[in-house]
C-alpha cells in the first residue's frame, strides 16, 4: 500500500476538476459551492479507501479508474493521459517521430514477430522481413513479453546499437541481426504517385505536425508530370490537428476564404478559421475519397471543399465527428484532452452525428433524427445537410468481404502464406502488375487443406437462430423436414467458396505478398486495380464535363445526401 502521509495526487485531481469546471461553468456562488462540496466528498472517499479498505489498494490505479469513469460521462474524446502513456499519445496525435529501427510488431501464441517494415530504415536495410519472429533483443529473451514491452525495448536513443536474434521461415537456425537506432520520421503521406498519365494520387493518413506540408511536397513533385487532376485519399483518416486541416484546404483554395467556424459553450467562444496563404493550385481538378472512418480534421477538409464546390467527394458518408478537443497540461507530466467546441463548415452546418449531452436510457448517445437535419447551401447553391457527417457527391457501396476471406485474414493464413511465398520466391515483377497465376492460387488452396478455417455464413447463422427459436417454441419437430431441406440448401463447402470467391481472396493475398517485397508503397500500387473508389475517381477527374456537372449541381447533383430514412445507412 502507498504511504498514508500526504495525498499529493489529490492536489492534481482537484486541479483537473477545477480546469473542467472553469471551462464548463459560470463562476456563480452556487457553482463554486457545489464544486467545493463534490471535491471534498471525492477526496474524503479516496482517503478513506486508502486508509481503511480491507485489502491492499493500488491507489494510482484506483484514481485513474475514477477519472476515466468521470470523463466517460462526457464523450469518448475527453480523456486523461498519465505520464506513462504520454509517449504513445504524442505518436498518435502529434508526431510519429521516434528513435528506433523502423518496424511494427505483433504477437501470436506468445511469440513476438515483425508485422510491418518501413522502407529505407535500419530494419529494412539490414534485410529483416515481415514474419520474422524476434527471439531476443539485446540478449534478453522475449518469452512472456508483450508487444508493448518488446516495442519499448526496440526503441532507444539514436545512434545506439541494437542486437536482435530472430527466427525466419525456411531457416533452420536463428539469425543474428546487428542494427543502430536512428531517428524515425514518418510522413503523414505514406504514398503519392501517378494513377494514370497526368493524374496524381496522394494518400493522407493522419493530420499530424506538417501534414499539409507533406501533401504540398507530394503535389509539387507530381506537378512535374504536368498534372491534369488529383485524387486526395482521406479514407480511414481519423483526424488530428485542426490547424493542419485549415492549411490543407488552403493548398487548393485562395487566401482569405472561410474554411471552418469553431463554437464553444459561450457566445464569446467563437473562432473563424480562414486561409492565410497563397494556394498551391486552386484550379487543378480535385477528387477527395472518404469513408465511414474519415473523421474530425478529415471532415473539416472534405466539408470545406464540398461547400466551396472545389472538389468532388467520392466514397461513403464520413464518421460525423464535429467536436474539437484541446490539450491542457496537468501536474506530474500528465495531460487532459478535453472537448471545448463544435466546428461548422463554411455553409454553416455541423456534421456531429451523436449527441452526448442527451443520452438514451441505456446510456448511449442519441443520434440526430432525420427530421432535425437542416438544409444548407454550397457556394454554387447545392443542398447539403447537417447532423450526420459529410455525405459524398458520389456514393460507392463499401467493400464487404465474404466470410471465407474474413476468416483467412483473421486466422493469419493469408499473412503466413505471404511469408512462406517470400521465403521461396526471391523476386517478383512490379507491384502494380503482380498477379498470382492459377497454379500459384492452387498452391494456396493446397496449403489451406491442412488448416482449420471453419466458419458459418450469415445465412447459416440465421438458420441456426431459426432452429433455436423453433426448439424453444416446440415447433421444431413439426417442421423438421423443412429445416433439414433448408440446411442442405445453405450448406457451404470451404473448397467451393475458395473457388467461388477466388477473385476476392486473390486480391487480398496478392496485396499481402506484394508488401513482402515492396512494403507499404507496393500495397498502394497493387491495390489500385481492385479499388472501386479509386477507379471511380479516375473516371470522374479525367472528365471535365462530369466535374462541371457535379460541382455545378446539375440534375441529381443539386441535392447531396437528403435525409430520407436511409441516410444513416449510407444509401
Amino acid at each position: 500500500m502507498e504511504k498514508r502521509k500526504g495525498y499529493p495526487r489529490l492536489k492534481w485531481v482537484v486541479y483537473v476538476l477545477i480546469v473542467i469546471a472553469g471551462l464548463f461553468s459560470f463562476a456563480f456562488v452556487d457553482d463554486l459551492f457545489l464544486i467545493s462540496k463534490n471535491l471534498d466528498t471525492f477526496a474524503s472517499i479516496y482517503k478513506e479507501i486508502n486508509l481503511s479498505y480491507v485489502d491492499e489498494v493500488n491507489t494510482s490505479k484506483l484514481m485513474k479508474t475514477g477519472i476515466d469513469a468521470m470523463l466517460a460521462e462526457l464523450d469518448p474524446y475527453t480523456q486523461y493521459v498519465p505520464e506513462s502513456e504520454m509517449e504513445d499519445f504524442k505518436l498518435k496525435f502529434v508526431s510519429s517521430e521516434y528513435d528506433g529501427i523502423g518496424v511494427k510488431i505483433g504477437a501470436r501464441n506468445g511469440k513476438v514477430f515483425i508485422s510491418e517494415i518501413f522502407e529505407n530504415f535500419p530494419a529494412q536495410q539490414a534485410g529483416m522481413q515481415v514474419g520474422d519472429e524476434i527471439l531476443e533483443i539485446n540478449h534478453v529473451g522475449l518469452k512472456e513479453k508483450s508487444p508493448d514491452q518488446a516495442s519499448l525495448m526496440l526503441k532507444g536513443p539514436q545512434n545506439t546499437p541494437l542486437d536482435l536474434l530472430i527466427s525466419r521461415m525456411g531457416h533452420s537456425k536463428p539469425i543474428e541481426v546487428h542494427l543502430v537506432r536512428v531517428d524515425i520520421k514518418q510522413s503523414s503521406v505514406p504514398y503519392y504517385g501517378l494513377l494514370a498519365e497526368h493524374i496524381g494520387y496522394i494518400k493522407l493518413d493522419r493530420f499530424q505536425v506538417n501534414a499539409a506540408q507533406d501533401v504540398t511536397n507530394g503535389l509539387l513533385d507530381l506537378r512535374k508530370h504536368k498534372l491534369n487532376g488529383l485524387v486526395l485519399d482521406l479514407r480511414d483518416n481519423g483526424g488530428g490537428m485542426v490547424a493542419e486541416a485549415i492549411k490543407l484546404v488552403n493548398v487548393f483554395v485562395n487566401r482569405g476564404i472561410k474554411v471552418a467556424v469553431q463554437k464553444g459553450r459561450h457566445q464569446d467562444q467563437i473562432t473563424v478559421y480562414q486561409t492565410t496563404a497563397e494556394p498551391v493550385d486552386m484550379h487543378l481538378p480535385l477528387v477527395v475519397l472518404m469513408n465511414s472512418n474519415s473523421a474530425s480534421a478529415s471532415e473539416i477538409v472534405a466539408g470545406a471543399l464540398q461547400d466551396l464546390d472545389r472538389a468532388v467527394i467520392i466514397g461513403q458518408r464520413s464518421f460525423g465527428k464535429g467536436l474539437v478537443q484541446q490539450t491542457i497540461n496537468m501536474p506530474y507530466n500528465s495531460l487532459l484532452k478535453i472537448t471545448i467546441a463544435k466546428y461548422y463548415t463554411p455553409s454553416g452546418r455541423c456534421i456531429q452525428a451523436l449527441d452526448y449531452a442527451h443520452r438514451e436510457a441505456s446510456g448511449d448517445a442519441t443520434k440526430v433524427a432525420d427530421s432535425l437535419m437542416r438544409e444548407y447551401k454550397t457556394k454554387a447553391g447545392r443542398s447539403v445537410y447537417d447532423g450526420n457527417g459529410i455525405y459524398p457527391d458520389i456514393f460507392i457501396k463499401p467493400m464487404d468481404y465474404h466470410a471465407i476471406t474474413k476468416v483467412l485474414i483473421n486466422k493469419d493464413y493469408i499473412f503466413d502464406y505471404a511469408t512462406k511465398f517470400r521465403s521461396e520466391v526471391g523476386k517478383i515483377g512490379e507491384a502494380k502488375n503482380f498477379r498470382l497465376s492459377d497454379a500459384d492460387y492452387e498452391k494456396f488452396v493446397l496449403y489451406l487443406s491442412t488448416k482449420d478455417y471453419s466458419y458459418d455464413t450469415p445465412t447459416e447463422l440465421a438458420l441456426s437462430e431459426l432452429i433455436d427459436e423453433a426448439m424453444k417454441e416446440g415447433t421444431a419437430s413439426q417442421i423438421k423436414a423443412e429445416l433439414e431441406a433448408l440446411r442442405v440448401k445453405v450448406y457451404h463447402s470451404k473448397k467451393s467458396d475458395l473457388s467461388q470467391f477466388q477473385d476476392e481472396v486473390r486480391a487480398v493475398l496478392e496485396n499481402e505478398i506484394v508488401s513482402r517485397y515492396y512494403f507499404e508503397r507496393g500495397r498502394f500500387e497493387q491495390s489500385f486495380q481492385y479499388d472501386k473508389e479509386v477507379q471511380e475517381a479516375l473516371k470522374v477527374v479525367t472528365n471535365k464535363a462530369t466535374m462541371t456537372t457535379i460541382l455545378g449541381g446539375v440534375g441529381t447533383y443539386k441535392i447531396i445526401g437528403k435525409p430520407d430514412g436511409n441516410f444513416s445507412d449510407n444509401n
